[in-house]
């Protein structure tokens, strides 16, 4: 398989917009360029507008379980773990990423404690990044905060897995609106296709190579005693 292969991989990305899929997204814009890059390469990409969704909140894998009277995130975390790739995609709203994409990654975490086939956290393998968009500052502390929690859960994070578009501060025009500028913008287009290729050069790289290695992070084995070279003899 060539390097630039990639018709084995699979992208989700979801976005974190406060719109409906019926309301034009400016963040659903730039996401589309990142989505077109990877559609050439033969990936197999799907989209969720995660508002449209039934996420209740909480911290469980399905909160049907603790009194909600439906959930739909366990449909949702299938379309996860069938995915290489995610891409978490949301607007800024007083300086931090949508309320929406904090219950994503709530939901997220909700599942992290899950072992893959390998003994090792469920997300282990996969790689994340994310895209923003917005008329006022925050964009790369919005990116800190969704790619921190992503590799904290267990995602591979590439280099440079973020890109952004910010509008002039206040009112005016987005990301998408005519005359915005956004689309000609060098630096962020720029970005978005780098985002593009590392989140897919990685991907690829993990998955040829069966996985993140499986030694010194599988629960079970801690848990059995292994202490996987812990410096302290005395620890476990």
């Amino acid at each position: 398989m060539s390097d630039h292969d990639f018709s084995d991989l699979r992208a989700l990305f979801v976005n974190c917009s406060l719109k409906g899929a019926s309301e034009p997204s400016n963040t659903q814009a730039l996401m589309d360029v990142a989505i077109g890059v990877m559609e050439k390469q033969g990936v197999g990409v799907e989209t969720i507008r995660a508002v449209d969704e039934d996420l209740v909140p909480g911290v469980y894998p399905d909160m049907t379980e603790h009194g909600a009277a439906s959930d739909g995130w366990p449909a949702i975390f299938e379309r996860v773990l069938a995915a290489d790739i995610l891409v978490l995609g949301t607007p800024i709203w007083l300086g931090e990423k949508s309320s929406v994409c904090t219950r994503v990654i709530e939901r997220l975490y909700g599942n992290s404690g899950q072992l893959n086939d390998r003994g090792q956290w469920v997300y282990y393998g996969r790689v994340g990044g994310c895209i923003v968009t917005g008329n006022e500052d925050g964009a790369k502390h919005c990116a800190m905060n969704v790619l921190y929690s992503l590799q904290h859960l267990g995602y591979c994070i590439p280099p440079q897995a973020d890109s952004c578009w910010l509008g002039e501060a206040g009112p005016g025009p987005s990301y998408a609106d005519p005359g915005s500028g956004g689309p000609q913008n060098e630096f962020t287009q720029r970005n978005t296709v780098f985002a593009a290729w590392n989140l897919m050069h990685l991907a690829a790289m993990l998955k040829r190579s069966g996985g993140f290695p499986a030694h010194g992070n599988q629960r079970e084995q801690w848990d059995a005693g292994c202490s996987f070279d812990h410096p302290n003899p005395e620890y476990r």
